[in-house]
């Protein structure tokens, strides 16, 4: 395998590496070294970072504070090393340094040779095994929202709309419209080029209905490579806009009366050894697997929002903006649900989960949405009925309204906790919990407005 490492940075001129590997919250985290370095480390296991890059919170907290504890397995106070196993299948070059650099994604390994639990493609590639032994082969495509804005140095200032080719702002919903994604032509010309050069493989861009608002689609397929595609993505178009003097962000609810941006994920399941999709049935509708499918989403979506809704930004779009679902309906073809079935054609029959944010964790997001799927079909869980109306104005809302509440659920659900690890929902929890603390320090805008000279 080393082999394969030193033929490929040979052959590409490589002069530097990038180990990467994603935290619980999603972001990218590693060490950069040079070639010859990188080869040395992965003949003595030298590739190593601190455990606690696995209990890191978004602010770049850990969560211990707050007096909390965690399984000494999960974290060891002396904050013991981690050996990183770069993953061959996942190297690639960077497109925009002018250096010749390779990146990789890392898996974690504990000095003892077991799987690090916290590590994000560990908890992925654990429900991927309990597909395998079932039989089943998952396909996954996700699809990624993001706001292009202004440069934002100054943190208490609102983010502004950018400006485009035309020299103006853009103003109004401008859903699909072609010449508004046109206005950032120059900057969409680079991501397609660098997410060509890394194998990232895009479908279609269409432009949402906030302002210069973008959803970018990705092809279907097998979810670890999915996971590390969007994973790419992420960075990818972030460094491609400050190129361009802009700023991309995959915040749930950037700005202020503009719609949320969220992560929908289309989930479908095969049969491994006739390749059939078993969510169709020979009376041209769904089956009853794709039925106990759903019933699982339902059933475990509520108790998995620390995963869907990981931050109190997340939980804006769910409740302030009217188009996004609350709720854990189904339907065919129906936008307004938490589940949308898009087509009931044998080859598209898919599911489409319209929860998560585009601020989440990719890895955690396909994990939670096939767990659930899985435990739907194991213990033959039976969805509702289909809704055939807009819920969209619907005021009860099936999900928890708050991060607390959230994470309550997401401690006492046995299932999920022998699914994923008891653990693992320690450690979210305990994440969750030290960023909530870390945002209720603040004190907003709003705040200064109504209440500094009224109460």
């Amino acid at each position: 395998m080393i082999e394969n490492f030193e033929n490929w940075l040979k052959e590409n001129s490589i002069t530097e590496v990038e180990c990467l590997i994603p935290d619980l919250g999603g972001i990218a985290r590693g060490k950069i070294l040079p070639s010859n370095k990188f080869i040395k480390g992965l003949k003595d296991d030298s590739h190593r970072l601190p455990q606690s890059i696995f209990i890191q919170t978004i602010s770049g907290g850990y969560a211990t504070e707050d007096d909390q504890e965690l399984p000494i397995d999960v974290y060891n106070p002396t904050d013991i090393d981690v050996i990183l196993r770069p993953d061959f299948k996942t190297i690639r070059t960077v497109p925009w340094y002018d250096d010749p650099t390779a990146q990789i994604i890392c898996d974690a390994v504990n000095l003892n040779g077991t799987s690090v639990i916290n590590s994000s493609r560990e908890v992925l590639k654990k429900i991927l095994a309990l597909y395998e032994k079932s039989g089943y082969e998952p396909i996954v495509s996700p699809e990624v929202e993001f706001y292009l804005v202004k440069p934002n140095p100054d943190a208490d200032y609102p983010l502004e709309v950018p400006i485009g080719m035309s020299g103006r702002k853009e103003t109004g919903k401008q859903s699909y419209g072609i010449d508004a994604i046109n206005e950032f032509d120059p900057l969409f010309e680079d991501v397609y080029n660098y997410c060509e050069e890394q194998n990232i493989e895009i479908d279609t861009m269409n432009h949402e209905s906030g302002s210069a608002q973008m959803e970018i689609n990705f092809q279907h397929g097998e979810p670890l490579e999915l996971a590390d595609q969007v994973f790419l993505f992420k960075r990818t178009l972030r460094q491609s806009a400050i190129k361009h003097k802009l700023y991309a962000t995959f915040m749930a609810k950037p700005i202020e009366n503009q719609p949320g941006s969220s992560m929908h994920l289309h989930q479908s399941l095969y049969n491994k050894k006739n390749k059939k999709n078993i969510f169709y049935n020979n009376k041209k509708t769904i089956s009853n697997l794709m039925k106990n499918y759903i019933g699982g989403l339902q059933k475990y979506t509520p108790n998995l929002m620390p995963i869907y809704a990981p931050n109190i930004n997340s939980f804006r779009r769910l409740f302030a903006t009217w188009d996004a679902p609350r709720n854990t309906k189904w339907g065919i073809g129906n936008r307004s649900c938490g589940f949308r079935i898009p087509s009931i054609e044998e080859f598209n029959m898919r599911i489409e989960s319209r929860i998560a944010g585009s601020d989440t964790n990719p890895y955690l997001v396909i994990a939670a949405n096939l767990a659930s799927g899985y435990l739907g079909i194991k213990n033959k869980i039976k969805p509702t009925s289909e809704t055939k109306k807009s819920v969209f104005d619907d005021k009860q809302s099936s999900l928890p309204k708050n991060i607390e509440e959230g994470i309550s659920m997401f401690e006492n659900d046995k299932d999920i906790a022998d699914i994923f690890n008891q653990k693992f929902i320690r450690t979210i929890a305990a994440i969750r919990r030290v960023e909530y603390q870390a945002y209720l320090k603040v004190i907003s805008s709003w705040e200064r407005e109504f209440l500094l000279l009224n109460v």
